[in-house]
C-alpha cells in the first residue's frame, strides 16, 4: 500500500515534527483535536496533543495497551472508531474521554513493517462515521511518521 499521501500531509511529514504532522492531519480531516502517542517501554506515551483539555492530557500521558481508544487500537493493531464519543456505550472509551467534548473519534496504530510504534488519534466536534478510506489514510500517515521518527 504505497499510495502517495496528499501534498499537505507529505509536506508536514518532511518536517519530522510530530506536532506539525498532527496539525496537518487535523486540518486535512476537518478535526478539532488529536493526540499522538509513541510506544515506549511497553506503554503508550503522549508525544503531542492539540486542543485536549489539561485534565484529560494528565490522564492520557501514559496509556496501557488495551485501555481506552488508543490502547485498544494498539492492542488490535487496527483502527478504533467511535461515531459519537458523548453517547457511546461500547465501553471502548474510558469515561474521562467525554471531557474532550469530541464526538466522532478515530485512533489508528502507527505501524512500521507490522511493528507497533504508537497510536495517532483525531476527533471531530460532531458525530461522524469514519469511512475506511479515511482510516486507511490516517493509518498510512501514522506509519510514515513513525518510520521517520525511528525507534
Amino acid at each position: 500500500m504505497n499510495l502517495p499521501l496528499p501534498p499537505a500531509l507529505e509536506s508536514a511529514l518532511s518536517t519530522n515534527d510530530i506536532a506539525t504532522v498532527l496539525d496537518a492531519a487535523l486540518a486535512h480531516f476537518g478535526c478539532q483535536a488529536g493526540t499522538v502517542h509513541l510506544l515506549r517501554d511497553g506503554v503508550l506515551k503522549l508525544a503531542a496533543s492539540k486542543n485536549i483539555p489539561e485534565s484529560v492530557v494528565h490522564i492520557v500521558e501514559t496509556v496501557p495497551i488495551g485501555k481506552g481508544i488508543a490502547g485498544l487500537a494498539a492492542q488490535r493493531l487496527a483502527p478504533v472508531t467511535i461515531c459519537n464519543l458523548q453517547t457511546d456505550t461500547s465501553g471502548q472509551a474510558k469515561p474521562g474521554a467525554r471531557a474532550t467534548g469530541l464526538e466522532g473519534t478515530v485512533a489508528v496504530p502507527m505501524l512500521v513493517d507490522g511493528d507497533l510504534r504508537g497510536v495517532f488519534g483525531i476527533g471531530k466536534a460532531e458525530a461522524y462515521d469514519w469511512p475506511a478510506e479515511e482510516t486507511d489514510l490516517l493509518t498510512r500517515l501514522g506509519g510514515a511518521l513513525a518510520a521517520r521518527l525511528g525507534k
